[in-house]
């Protein structure tokens, strides 16, 4: 009788990879985790780490430390390995450096006979997801970036925050660049089932204060606020991470608001870029098209048209 386990492999060793691996552990999401880096020793003290705090999981998960030949049956491969942040002041300014590390990685996971989902985490995240299903030839629902995720959990909890409310009665999204050109369709987003700019329009005195231009504000900066106080972020994204393999292995068809590549929704062909997208088993089931304002609409497309831009210089570095 043949079983079939769940089995993810992550690489990059750094603080990204190294806490999602804990996080998957935590979770219990995946029957075996490994994890890849080009500093093996690194990669094997984090297992090492990792295997110490197994008695007191709610599932015995095998760790260990990877090599390429590992990806082979794997059901997911998760590649945080990118440049690291020395001085930039754009995620976009990377886009040189971790194309190097990507065209090193993705060709040596290919080599493994890897077919499964790709899920990209590497920064600028956007235009490496769009080099791996290149790179991969890989169906576009089987190449997925973390897009703007992370940015929509921090959005949802600003807004909980303001109105001291459990952020799962919170329906928001955040959408394009997982950057600087990042919009919020803001005609979408509810509280408690209310559109979020009803209620502050029904209730002026005691929202006074908040201006959406702030909030959104506070949701671009927030990834740089954690970098400039400890040097790099790892939890949040770990979590996004998690959900989003969760969602794969347990055929969850839950909505994220990932990367994906678009091909006339919104407008938009050849790009990929933060939208809300079904889920499951096969990776990006569907994609979730809202009916923007023109406002909104003319915000989203100006942020894929920053992305369609820095596609173009991919291979030129």
């Amino acid at each position: 009788m043949k079983c079939n386990l769940t089995k993810v492999v992550i690489i990059g060793a750094g603080a990204v990879g190294a806490t999602t691996a804990f996080s998957l552990v935590v979770k219990g999401v995946a029957a075996e985790v490994a994890l890849i880096d080009i500093n093996a020793q690194k990669a094997q003290g984090e297992i090492w780490d990792i295997q110490h705090s197994m008695d007191f999981q709610s599932r015995n998960v095998r760790v260990t430390a990877g090599e390429y030949a590992d990806c082979a049956d794997a059901d997911i491969v998760v590649i945080t390995a990118s440049a690291p942040m020395n001085g930039e002041r754009s995620r976009l300014e990377l886009l040189a450096k971790t194309e190097g590390i990507m065209r090193r990685i993705v060709p040596q996971v290919m080599q493994s006979g890897f077919d499964g989902v790709f899920i990209v985490v590497s920064n600028p995240v956007d235009i490496m997801t769009y080099l791996v299903r290149e790179l991969s030839g890989f169906p576009k629902n089987r190449v997925i970036g973390t897009g703007t995720v992370l940015e929509t959990a921090r959005l949802k909890q600003a807004i909980g925050q303001i109105m001291d409310m459990d952020l799962r009665g919170i329906d928001a999204y955040v959408m394009g660049e997982h950057g600087d050109s990042m919009m919020v369709p803001w005609s979408h987003v509810r509280a408690g089932g209310k559109p979020f700019v009803e209620i502050l329009a029904d209730n002026p005195a005691r929202y006074a204060g908040v201006r959406l231009t702030q909030l959104v504000e506070r949701v671009k900066s927030a990834g740089n606020d954690v970098m400039q106080a400890k040097g790099n972020t790892q939890y949040g994204i770990a979590g996004a991470v998690t959900g989003i393999v969760s969602a794969i292995l347990r055929d969850e068809n839950k909505i994220f608001a990932v990367s994906a590549l678009l091909e006339g929704e919104y407008g938009v062909f050849g790009v990929y870029c933060g939208v809300p997208a079904l889920i499951n088993r096969n990776g990006v089931a569907e994609i979730g098209e809202f009916n923007l304002t023109a406002e909104e609409r003319g915000q989203f497309e100006r942020s894929a048209a920053v992305l369609r831009e820095h596609i173009g210089l991919l291979g030129r570095g």
